[in-house]
């Protein structure tokens, strides 16, 4: 059964496709322009196209088409499995590749591949996301693991949830921070002006980021940065609230400014005891060249 939505315009003046890009969590904004162009959404039951800029107390309708069904299929894409035994897998994700299959991301994803490479993963998670027991967003680089099996799994998982696990990660920020180290604990939620942003909010999830100085430059910082807790974009989300957002993030930081494809960011080491035996493991990723080129680059400034 398709679904309508209806919303009722307070005071944005925005393009109609931007105005229900930010109204709808779960809908991209081409999305949003396929269903304008198939006459899915009217305001003031008049059909309009997505350059129609929004008036307060517009009557807006969107018929939401049924979901087409996502499905995860093995492809042979190659992948750098760090790590793998019967129970645990370690990857180190490409920039550019999203986790697992969702609308706009059919194929290509690191599911994709570790189906065909892996085969057996657990399957807590569904189909869609077999084997996944924490994420990183599709232009962060670096380590995640990954569960073979459903007991596995849970053990992983629950060592993320009691912060036992070690995840560090290397940013490159605008701007030069002057104390070594300290630590952001701030609460992260939707952003109340964009709900497709986070934000920190005061009735949001508690987050806590701990950082410390590696390198400075002449406009930027160089930050190691451990994980304390796992929200959403929280890096991205910690770094943009102190007043220095990360290089290269499309939605949180100023406009490019660097060469590259997205955010400076890459998850450097991962750290857990193993599900079966108890040993501690430590793993570490060397940061992608787009990356070591930049901060070569930043060092003649």
């Amino acid at each position: 059964m398709s679904e309508t939505l209806t919303f009722k315009n307070q005071n944005s003046t925005d393009r109609i496709d931007k105005y229900l890009a930010d109204q709808l969590t779960e809908a991209s904004r081409s999305q949003i322009q396929g269903w304008i162009k198939e006459g899915l959404v009217t305001v003031n039951k008049t059909v309009v196209k997505a350059n129609y800029k929004v008036q307060s107390g517009d009557n807006i309708k969107i018929e939401v088409p049924d979901p087409v069904e996502i499905s995860a299929e093995p492809e042979d894409i190659e992948i750098n499995i760090v790590y793998e035994d019967t129970d645990v897998v370690v990857v180190n994700k490409p920039q550019g590749m999203v986790v697992h299959p969702s609308i706009g991301h059919t194929s290509g994803s690191l599911v994709n591949a570790l189906l065909y490479h892996v085969k057996d993963l657990s399957g807590i998670n569904g189909k869609i996301r077999p084997g996944i027991v924490h994420r990183i967003d599709k232009d962060t680089s670096g380590l995640l693991m990954v569960a073979k099996n459903d007991v596995a799994h849970e053990k992983l998982s629950e060592q993320l949830k009691d912060k036992k696990a070690l995840r560090e990660y290397v940013a490159l920020v605008h701007g030069v921070i002057q104390h070594d180290k300290g630590t952001i604990d701030a609460p992260i939620g939707r952003d109340p002006q964009n709900r497709k942003k986070y934000a920190v909010v005061d009735d949001g999830k508690p987050a806590v980021t701990h950082f410390e100085v590696i390198e400075r430059f002449k406009n930027f910082t160089l930050l190691r940065l451990r994980l304390e807790t796992g929200r959403t974009h929280q890096i991205r989300v910690h770094l943009n609230y102190i007043e220095h957002p990360m290089a290269g993030d499309p939605t949180y930081g100023p406009r490019k400014t660097l060469k590259g494809k997205g955010q400076f960011l890459h998850a450097e080491t991962l750290g857990f005891e193993h599900p079966k035996t108890g040993e501690v493991m430590t793993f570490s990723a060397p940061l992608p060249e787009i990356f070591t080129e930049t901060l070569a680059e930043l060092r003649l400034q």
